[in-house]
């Protein structure tokens, strides 16, 4: 079937429709550009896109959301949209810390937490207390980080020295500890607080000393939120609304093959639509996707230089995940489990092996999506998520291996492997929250590392690209221009980090470059928004854009949909 109404020329071609490439597409066919979206798979969303089985709706991304709320980053670009998009809440109970002997829970009101454990350790009281306090500044810094997502490469020479400024009065409170990294320096870090080394246990599986800090920061910003009601994907759900109402032309199941490069410009791409091949011209490409499989396969030969690619190869990623989806016949709280994330560790094993690959003895995290949100699950059944951190290598790269074309063999070593790791987790979730689980199990579906590669073309299935840390800064890992003119990056791999928040930044200041250059007019409009000269209402009445209707109505789920037909029968 062909592309209906595709164009041969657009000002903007976006590769990838996860949250950055669809931030990108609002913004830029709001200010009244032209705009492709191309997907390869067979929805929009990417890591957001979500699946169902069975009337049981299962996110496949989110670990926990925050910049939602005011003052955060992705409520600020939300809002200079429109009014309607999915609203979040608030989390009480957020981080469950399950150990051989100890159970800890972390609120919204971190204090209780630090109560108990100035109870139990007195002798680091002092410490406890300055531990906390210090999670605490770094909270209250990110949590209003909204006005700080303009990227240093959409501003001139005045606007950066004013925004080294904004940047060491915001990265303050962060110095201090972003050294300790790895096994050796973590101890030395948390050394500086605890006394007792049972404390260092709450935070084996963490890998830096930021990593042990920031969510309790975030919890004492009141940042942890629950996704809005009906998952992740209404979020891009909506996204991909307004960019269809702004005119904006999003198709699902084109590979890009070819970025076209012409006198070392992009000038469009060439893409494959069910054996068709398609090749479609723009004055701008934004690659809201992996980026060495952008810089390898899809640019001609030797147009990026040697050296980047290295750094690209050695950055420091985030894990892939071995994920469970579980569909149980019963809802969540009934068998132990609330709103809050589950980490279950072991604290007989070595440092490396929180995230090693042995079911045995990494850690594992537990989330109930249907007890945040019931409109998941039919009514009086629920679902679980049971994520193990990992990385594709592990298990022999788990039971499967490549074709002559490198495409995945996934065959029954493979599906025996998938099948043995999760009967192990589900043994040890059994056993610290409830032995009979088991019994209330109506079924499950499992992913890998290799899954996520499959479904989100990033490399190794990392669930969030590159890690924040010296490393990567002092490579130059994160960037937005790439070696070709007229070829942004606008994925997560334009920041460091990952999730949300970070994906919804890249987005933005791909638009804004872009803006720049094609709608002064548009930019000028956003750096008012951004340094607080004008209001988010101000910013959606301007007359410099389309104007938005506001009536964007979430589709129900599956369970919704048949709660409805039974109250309708």
């Amino acid at each position: 079937m062909a592309l209906k109404n595709i164009k041969d020329k657009y000002d903007v071609v976006i590769i990838g429709s996860g949250i950055g490439g669809l931030v990108a597409s609002c913004m830029l066919s709001r200010a009244g550009l032209s705009v492709l979206v191309l997907e390869r798979g067979d929805t929009q969303g990417g890591y957001l896109m979500g699946f169902t089985r069975h009337r049981f709706t299962f996110d496949t991304a989110i670990h926990w959301l925050n910049q939602c709320l005011p003052g955060g980053m992705v409520h600020f670009v939300f809002e200079s949209f429109g009014t309607d998009y999915p609203k979040v809440t608030q989390q009480k109970r957020v981080k469950r810390l399950i150990g051989d002997e100890f159970d800890y829970l972390l609120t919204n009101n971190p204090d209780e937490l630090k109560k108990t454990l100035q109870e139990k350790f007195p002798e680091d009281k002092k410490g406890i207390e300055k531990f906390f306090e210090t999670a605490k500044g770094i909270g209250v810094k990110m949590a209003n980080y909204g006005n700080q997502i303009r990227s240093t490469e959409t501003m001139n020479i005045f606007e950066k020295i004013r925004n080294v400024f904004h940047a060491i009065k915001f990265v303050m409170p962060f110095l201090p500890h972003i050294r300790f990294a790895g096994e050796e320096k973590l101890r030395k870090g948390l050394s500086k607080y605890f006394k007792n080394k049972k404390l260092h246990q709450l935070f084996a599986s963490e890998k830096d000393m930021l990593s042990c800090l920031i969510p309790i920061g975030w919890a004492y910003a009141g940042d942890y939120l629950n996704p809005p009601t009906g998952g992740s994907q209404s979020f891009t759900r909506w996204l991909r609304n307004f960019s269809e109402k702004m005119d904006a032309q999003l198709f699902t199941y084109c590979d890009v093959k070819k970025v076209l490069v012409e006198n070392n410009k992009a000038i469009g791409v060439e893409l494959n639509h069910r054996s068709e091949i398609y090749r479609i011209n723009s004055d701008y490409v934004i690659a809201a996707c992996d980026v060495e499989q952008l810089y390898k396969q899809m640019l001609p030969p030797n147009t990026v230089p040697k050296e980047l690619i290295k750094r690209l190869e050695k950055a420091e990623m985030y894990d892939s995940s071995f994920t469970i989806h579980m569909a149980l016949n019963c809802t969540p709280d009934k068998l132990g489990f609330n709103e809050e994330m589950i980490f279950i560790s072991k604290q007989d094993v070595h440092f490396e092996e929180h995230t090693g690959g042995d079911p045995h003895k990494t850690e594992i995290i537990i989330l109930a999506p249907s007890f945040r949100d019931p409109s998941m699950a039919p009514e009086g059944k629920g679902t679980i998520t049971i994520f193990m951190p990992t990385l594709i290598e592990h298990n022999n790269y788990w039971g499967s291996s490549k074709d002559e074309k490198g495409e995945w063999i996934r065959g029954e070593s493979y599906n025996k492997c998938k099948e043995e790791v999760a009967q192990v987790l589900i043994d040890r979730v059994a056993e610290k929250i409830n032995p009979k689980l088991r019994e209330y199990i109506e079924f499950y579906e499992v992913s890998t590392p290799i899954t996520h590669e499959r479904y989100s073309g990033n490399k190794n299935g990392t669930m969030m690209g590159a890690r924040p840390g010296k490393a990567n800064y002092q490579a130059k890992i994160a960037h937005y221009q790439t070696p070709v003119d007229h070829l942004i990056l606008g994925g997560h791999w334009a920041e460091l980090g990952g999730g949300v928040p970070i994906a919804t930044k890249a987005g933005f200041n791909a638009a804004l470059l872009i803006l720049k250059k094609l709608n002064i007019k548009a930019f000028d409009e956003y750096v008012k928004y951004i340094d607080g000269d004008i209001s988010a209402e101000e910013i959606r009445n301007s007359k410099v854009f389309k104007q938005y209707d506001n009536n964007w109505e979430r589709k129900l789920t599956p369970s919704e949909l048949l709660s409805q037909r039974r109250n309708n029968a």
